[in-house]
């Protein structure tokens, strides 16, 4: 397990502890069918057991652990039909929202999405994977906010996690990040445009990737997917 203990005194304890197991599942730092003890996190974060516990019901909500009474908590296999549904899901809503951001987008949200497309160049040039993923999900989640759609963002949030294990897994080898900074760059420029058929097209061909790298992860990985 990551050895990050280190909270934040001004944050809700509950919501700081889900972000940190969440990346560290999704990272595959704590990998599939991993048993968790709420005792062992309680320690590794030395907190009580109550915001464990709540981050643990949040998890298990997101499909990333299975909590079993009296029998103990372990993380999740990656869910097949999920990964597929929340493909689905999420092209629909993002695709719906790239075209209103097209049509609503200005000179300074334009500068915006340049500023986070040059941040992810200089992770990719200095192979910091980890910093690439998090702006991947800062580029897709300010097209939401160019669109005034956050519900659309927080929607995507609550499906997406077992989709992002699997982009996590593909970025070293089957998505490279270099290939979706260059489908970035194809939705940033239909957007400039204000191009709404164009940019739909971009993200429909950029949100499919993860559809098809999926079945080549599995391959490598069977143990850590699921069927259901």
């Amino acid at each position: 397990m990551a050895a990050e203990t280190q909270l934040n005194p001004t944050q809700p304890v509950n919501q700081q502890i889900y972000r940190i197991l969440r990346r560290d599942i999704v990272h595959c730092l704590i990998p599939p069918g991993t048993p968790l003890s709420e005792k062992e996190v309680s320690l590794r974060f030395d907190v009580s057991r109550q915001p464990v516990r709540e981050a643990f019901i949040k998890l298990a909500e997101n499909g990333l652990i299975q909590i079993r009474p009296q029998r103990g908590s372990y993380v999740n296999k990656i869910s097949l039909s999920q990964v597929r549904n929340g493909c689905f899901v999420r092209q629909a809503i993002e695709c719906a929202v790239a075209r209103r951001a097209a049509t609503m987008i200005t000179d300074a949200q334009i500068y915006q999405l340049e500023q986070n497309l040059h941040q992810q160049r200089i992770a990719i040039d200095r192979q910091q994977l980890n910093d690439f993923f998090l702006l991947d999900d800062e580029f897709h989640q300010l097209l939401s906010n160019i669109a005034d759609c956050q519900l659309a963002w927080d929607t995507i949030e609550n499906i997406k996690a077992a989709i992002d294990r699997v982009r996590y897994m593909s970025l070293d080898h089957v998505s490279s990040p270099e290939m979706l900074l260059q489908q970035h760059h194809e939705i940033f420029n239909a957007l400039e445009k204000r191009d709404a058929d164009t940019v739909e097209k971009a993200m429909t061909a950029h949100l499919q990737e993860i559809s098809e790298s999926v079945l080549l992860i599995r391959q490598e990985n069977r143990d850590w997917f699921s069927e259901d």
